[in-house]
C-alpha cells in the first residue's frame, strides 16, 4: 500500500540544485509517497531540470541496424535467443542504408542518431559498416552519433571513437541483485566494464535502466545511485513494454504515476545528467506523457527497436504545448 508521506520536497530540490546527493531514504520516500504528492514532487524535479537544462528537449532517433539473431537470453527482449516473438530478423545493414536513416533523423529534428544492433558484441565486419557510416554522417550532417552495439573491448571502443561516435550506450538495465533473474548469458559487471571502456576511450557514456521487471522500490533507488556512481552523461529510463513470446510477457505495465515518480527520482539523484524517457513511454505513461518532461529533458522520436512509438508530430506538439523547445544539435 502506498503510504502518505508529505515531506519538504523543496529541501530535496535544494540539495539537487547544488548537485549534492540526496539520501537513499529520500529517494525511497519519492517512490512511496501518496499519489496526492505527485505534483509537488514533479515541481521539485522541474526546478532542477530547469536550472541545468532550461526548457530544452533533446530529440534522439533509434535506427535498428541489425535485428534478431541475438545469442543472449535477456527476458525482456523480443530479439533474444529464447524469445518466441515474431520479430523481423536481418544482419547488419550496409553503410548506405545506415546513412539514409541519419537523413530521416534530421527530418524529425533529432540532434542525436542512435545506431543500435542486436547481439552480444559487434564483429569486426559489423564495425566496418558502422564506422564507415559514422564517418560519412559526421562529415556531412549536423548530427551527433550514439552507438549501441553490445559489449566492447578497448580496441573496438577506440575504433568507434576514432570514427566519430560521440556517445555509446550500454544500460545496466536492472539492479545488481536482480540481474540474474533477467539474464544469465552475461553479468552485471560485464555491462559496467563496457561503460568503463567507453569512458576510457573518450566517448560519452550512456547507461540507464528498464523499470517494471520485478524490481523493488529499494532496488530502483539503488539503481539511480548506481548510475550516479557510474557517472553516465545520459540516462535512458525505459519502462517495460511486455512483449508476447518473451519470458516477461505477463509483467504488468508500470502505472503512469509510478513512472513519473521514477523519472523525478532519476532527476533528483542525477541532477546534471541528461534524463531520457525512453522505451515504453507511450505504452506506460499514456495520457501523462507531457508531465514526464518536467523531469526528463530528452526523448526518442519515432519507433523503438521492435515496438512502435507515436507519430513524430505528436511529440513535437507535446513540446510546443508545454512551452518547451527542441534543442538544436551542438556540434
Amino acid at each position: 500500500m502506498i503510504k502518505y508521506i508529505s515531506l519538504s520536497w523543496e529541501a530535496i530540490a535544494k540539495k539537487a540544485l547544488k548537485n549534492e546527493p540526496i539520501t537513499v531514504q529520500e529517494g525511497l520516500d519519492i517512490l512511496e509517497a501518496d499519489d496526492r504528492e505527485l505534483l509537488p514532487i514533479m515541481h521539485a524535479a522541474y526546478q532542477v531540470r530547469f536550472h541545468f537544462f532550461q526548457n530544452k528537449v533533446k530529440l534522439n532517433m533509434i535506427f535498428n541496424a541489425k535485428s534478431g539473431y541475438c545469442p543472449e537470453n535477456c527476458g525482456y527482449c523480443s530479439q533474444s535467443i529464447i524469445s518466441k516473438a515474431p520479430v523481423e530478423k536481418y544482419t547488419m545493414l550496409d553503410q548506405k542504408t545506415i546513412v539514409a536513416g541519419a537523413r530521416e533523423a534530421l527530418k524529425r529534428k533529432a540532434g542525436t542518431y542512435c545506431i543500435v544492433a542486436s547481439g552480444r558484441a559487434p564483429s569486426h565486419r559489423e564495425l566496418d559498416e558502422v564506422t564507415a557510416a559514422v564517418k560519412e554522417i559526421t562529415d556531412t550532417m549536423p548530427l551527433k552519433v550514439c552507438a549501441c552495439l553490445g559489449l566492447l573491448n578497448e580496441d573496438k571502443a577506440k575504433r568507434l571513437k576514432e570514427a566519430g561516435v560521440h556517445r555509446y550506450n550500454h544500460n545496466i538495465n536492472t539492479h545488481h541483485d536482480h540481474h540474474d533473474q533477467i539474464t544469465t548469458t552475461h553479468t552485471y559487471d560485464d555491462r559496467v566494464s563496457t561503460i568503463e571502456q567507453v569512458k576510457q576511450s573518450g566517448m560519452s557514456p550512456c547507461s540507464g535502466v528498464i523499470i517494471g521487471m520485478g524490481e523493488t522500490n529499494q532496488q530502483i533507488v539503488e539503481m539511480a545511485f548506481a548510475l550516479r556512481a557510474l557517472d553516465a552523461d545520459s540516462i535512458p529510463v525505459n519502462f517495460l513494454h511486455a512483449i508476447e513470446g518473451t519470458p516477461l510477457e505477463h509483467q504488468e505495465r508500470t502505472h503512469p504515476i509510478k513512472a513519473l515518480k521514477v523519472l523525478a527520482l532519476m532527476r533528483l539523484v542525477n541532477p546534471t545528467k541528461e534524463i531520457r524517457v525512453s522505451g515504453g513511454r507511450e505504452f506506460n505513461l499514456r495520457t501523462l506523457q507531457p508531465l514526464a518532461l518536467y523531469a526528463a529533458n530528452s526523448i526518442f522520436v519515432g519507433d523503438y527497436l521492435t515496438t512502435k512509438g507515436q507519430q513524430v508530430q505528436m511529440d513535437h506538439h507535446i513540446i510546443e504545448d508545454l512551452g518547451f523547445e527542441i534543442e538544436e544539435c551542438a556540434l
